[in-house]
């Protein structure tokens, strides 16, 4: 595996720590979140420019939203009626969204997360991998995305000729509102989703390769977000108001401070 931080290809090893998998493996990254504040040198923390997806939400810098205490990644959307961004655009809700681009890349091995989410039919958080260059040719890796279920997640791929209805995605069973590890074994030619050390979902480049070229050999960073409505709540819920894909109840939810995406840790490890 390449580890990328910084511009420069290093191997960045954490004493003390044993990768959650196996001995064999060994950590490249490893953000454990037990600090005060965000460590800058791995994550940028970003600001809503445009929006895509038809989400309801803009992304800001603050701590309103996004913040590190009690050894985890706290992601709380707010209820702000009327928020503009510095465009100009006017959303009724903020929240975060954090991404390693230009600091940390990696191309294959393992990326996992450990995450608790909150139930409420339209939210959006995702965990996933992306590649630097032009979307959806460098490839885009789902490792857990729910749209407020209780009891699923999902996991995709996206590439050419395989991108936004992606025929590459699958749901598996699992309760959201308490802790799971979700990560994807990343080889040369297959892709494994996992929960908890399960596999859920394999991929082959032969799968793929049956829908457009194979996007997976190049490097990817990480994004952990928490977005609201939008396009792939409402083709599950069917909700249009009060918010595309997100009901009077979640917004209710939201405003009463009950909703919220904790991430324990964020690792990275290879063979």
């Amino acid at each position: 595996m390449l580890l990328k931080l910084a511009g420069a290809a290093v191997v960045v090893l954490f004493a003390g720590w044993a990768p959650y998998t196996s001995q064999a493996h060994r950590t490249v990254f490893a953000e454990e979140f037990n600090g005060t504040t965000l460590d800058r040198t791995h994550w940028n923390v970003i600001v809503t420019g445009r929006t895509v997806n038809n989400e309801q939400q803009a992304y800001i810098d603050s701590s309103d939203v996004l913040r590190v205490r009690n050894g985890h990644l706290e992601i709380q959307p707010r209820f702000r009626a009327g928020f503009k961004t510095p465009e100009g655009n006017r959303f009724d809700f903020i929240s975060g969204r954090i991404d390693t681009r230009s600091k940390v890349s990696f191309t294959y091995g393992t990326a996992a997360a450990r995450i608790r989410l909150t139930a409420g039919d339209g939210l959006w958080p995702a965990f996933w991998a992306l590649g630097d260059g032009r979307w959806p040719d460098t490839g885009e890796i789902d490792i857990m995305e729910n749209v407020g279920d209780r009891t699923w997640t999902s996991v995709a791929l996206h590439g050419p000729n395989y991108f936004g209805d992606t025929p590459l995605v699958k749901r598996a069973p699992v309760d959201i509102t308490t802790w799971h590890v979700y990560s994807v074994d990343w080889t040369t030619d297959t892709l494994d989703f996992k929960i908890d050390s399960r596999s859920i979902y394999r991929v082959t480049r032969e799968m793929v390769e049956t829908h457009g070229k194979w996007a997976f050999d190049n490097p990817k960073h990480v994004i952990v977000n928490f977005a609201l409505g939008g396009d792939y709540p409402f083709g599950v819920n069917k909700v249009s108001t009060p918010y595309r894909g997100l009901p009077e109840s979640t917004v209710r939810a939201i405003q009463d401070g009950k909703v919220m995406m904790l991430v324990d840790w964020v690792r990275v490890t290879s063979d």
